[in-house]
């Protein structure tokens, strides 16, 4: 694979703008790679800025600095609609979708690539279905969405990302009203997705011990800030995860890669 292909932070500066171009950064000097083929997962404390460092690479809001390269080209150059042809995101707010059905929700992924009106042809209509195949919820397509669960919804989601034909899939707590093996099969789900299609895939979440099993990279924001990036073997052997996550009642085992709870007696002949 060329070495330019997939997600690089080079220097990333992100934050919010104030008024009198006054800049509030969030996080800083950010560098790190998110390969194609491969799930990326974003971890770290609550607060610390992942959904503002998400929002950033979407292009929901501006880089304080540095640059986003994308299989080599900057995506803070490109047009909104550039940008919505190679990237596609879905973030952990519910939606009020509507009166639409499942395939039409999928159809509005096809809008990058549509005309001035909007109107889905054959070649459009196929690529819907063979996203709600893809991940597995082709026998929802005709279902309304507001009567799908959370699982069946957030698989429907990702049919929407897929039908954009991206070569980068950004996505904010995508497990975070799952029950437990609906968490399993969706992370399954995006490891398969990103092998299969070649793509880029980033997740952001708090699920630490199912994304440190299945994940490919790790992008771990510390509580000061400093990204450490590699396979969850590196991340975890440097140390980063203890520090970042382990508190006085609970700490993280790097054998079973599970949190324990820690007894006062614990703690105590910890302390001697």
């Amino acid at each position: 694979m060329p070495t330019d292909q997939g997600l690089r932070l080079d220097g990333l500066a992100v934050g919010y703008r104030r008024r009198r171009r006054a800049r509030h950064p969030v996080l800083g000097d950010l560098t790190a790679t998110a390969p194609r083929g491969e799930l990326t997962v974003l971890l770290g404390p609550n607060g610390i800025g992942k959904s503002t460092l998400l929002r950033t690479l979407a292009g929901l809001q501006p880089a304080l600095g540095g640059r986003v390269l994308l299989d080599g080209s900057d995506l803070c150059r490109l047009s909104r609609a550039e940008r919505a042809r190679v990237v596609s995101t879905v973030l952990t707010d519910r939606v009020q979708i509507g009166l639409l059905t499942a395939a039409d929700l999928v159809g509005l992924g096809r809008h990058p690539h549509t005309g001035p009106t909007g109107r889905l042809d054959p070649a459009d209509r196929a690529v819907v279905a063979w996203a709600l195949t893809a991940v597995g919820a082709s026998h929802l397509a005709t279902r309304d969405t507001d009567e799908l669960s959370d699982g069946e919804r957030q698989r429907v989601m990702i049919a929407r990302a897929l039908a954009q034909e991206p070569s980068l899939i950004l996505l904010d707590e995508p497990t975070a009203f799952l029950d437990a093996p609906s968490r399993v099969t969706i992370t399954a789900l995006l490891r398969r997705l990103a092998r299969e299609r070649d793509l880029t895939v980033v997740v952001s979440t708090h699920d630490l011990e199912l994304s440190l099993r299945v994940a490919d990279q790790v992008w771990l924001v510390d509580r000061a800030g400093d990204l450490h990036t590699g396979s969850p073997d590196e991340v975890i052997s440097a140390g980063a995860v203890n520090a970042t996550f382990d508190g006085d009642d609970l700490r993280f085992d790097p054998s079973t890669r599970t949190f324990e709870l820690h007894t006062t007696r614990q703690r105590d002949e910890a302390m001697t």
